[in-house]
């Protein structure tokens, strides 16, 4: 890790000196490098992430955005819940819940804001993907998809797989003017009491590991993480590699068969 805190100290100074310049620090008329301004903005993107979420995790962000600019890594934190949270049970008056039948959902579909695209619903319905819905009168305001079955990711030759004992909880979405009321929370524990009282142990989902706000709030929520897969794309290859926390889970991460980027699934490491 060492090295890539080498390299982006005198980035960092330069994004400093800008900013020294801008305040008036240094003279008026030196020179800008050329760039400075987009420096400026990603040195207090930095400050702003250890600011909200501590150093280390500032450092994490940093070193995956510089392997990104050589290789593509993403790195998706497998998280489950099997207990029911008694305080995520009741949807706030005057909202009501349910799972949403397919007429249903092709008619919300229709509306754009929904950001429920043809081609993803016509795969979840004929998969049997079902999505819990939250409505304030006839306005869908927050829902959640869960399936029983191998599930496409991105990038989209990918395909999740998982124990047939959990259930995969993914795409959840809050209307924007309802956010701040904690209804995806409500709608997850309400579709997570539904499947353990149908003999299921619970659900499990992934959060990318820079994706700091989602995986606070996924903690909130009584989600706890597992284990790591470690997705690696290179000259149009892409391997997966799944920590041993996984194992428990099934938790794994393949190539579609019949995908046109070649793909190789690794052995789980600890």
């Amino acid at each position: 890790m060492a090295w890539v805190v080498i390299r982006i100290l005198p980035w960092a100074s330069e994004a400093a000196s800008v900013r020294a310049r801008s305040q008036g620090v240094a003279r008026p008329d030196a020179p800008v490098p050329p760039g400075a301004a987009a420096l400026t903005g990603r040195f207090d993107k930095i400050r702003l992430t250890a600011q909200r979420h501590g150093p280390l995790d500032a450092l994490h962000d940093l070193a995956l955005k510089a392997v990104n600019s050589v290789v593509g890594l993403k790195i998706l934190r497998g998280v489950w819940i099997e207990r029911v949270d008694p305080e995520f049970l009741t949807p706030p008056a005057p909202y009501t819940s349910m799972f949403l039948t397919a007429e249903m959902l092709r008619r919300f579909a229709r509306d754009p804001e929904n950001h429920m695209p043809k081609t993803f619903l016509e795969e979840a319905l004929a998969k049997g993907d079902e999505c819990y819905g939250i409505f304030d009168g006839t306005r869908l305001a927050s829902y959640g998809w869960y399936s029983t079955k191998p599930s496409r990711i991105h990038p989209s030759h990918l395909i999740l797989s998982f124990s047939r004992n959990y259930v995969y909880m993914y795409k959840g979405l809050t209307h924007p003017a309802y956010r701040g009321q904690r209804l995806h929370a409500i709608g997850m524990t309400l579709a997570l009491r539904h499947y353990l009282a149908n003999g299921l142990k619970g659900l499990v989902s992934y959060v990318e590991s820079n994706n700091f706000d989602s995986l606070k709030s996924t903690l909130r929520m009584g989600y706890a993480v597992f284990g790591s897969i470690y997705v690696v794309t290179l000259f149009g290859c892409t391997l997966t590699r799944a920590s041993r926390g996984c194992e428990r889970f099934g938790f794994s991460v393949e190539p579609e068969r019949g995908a046109g980027a070649s793909a190789v699934g690794l052995r789980s490491v600890g």
